[in-house]
């Protein structure tokens, strides 16, 4: 079995949704919240897990 072992970062996205992309100075309601991981290392061990290999993750948290 392949093990891959991926070093980077670990983040927590946060996102608004809105119907409407804002215009310029405008400001807007949300209507709705997302949280979910992410960071350029968590996607890609999340990728490569993915495509069924082993992965280990190693990140800073905090």
């Amino acid at each position: 079995m392949k093990k891959v072992t991926v070093v980077g970062s670990l983040n927590i996205d946060h996102g608004l949704k809105v119907n409407t992309l804002p215009l310029r100075g405008e400001t807007l309601i949300s209507n709705g919240y997302d949280m979910s991981g992410g960071g350029k290392g968590a996607n890609q061990a999340i990728a490569i897990a993915r495509l069924g290999i082993f992965v280990n993750m190693i990140g800073k948290v905090g």
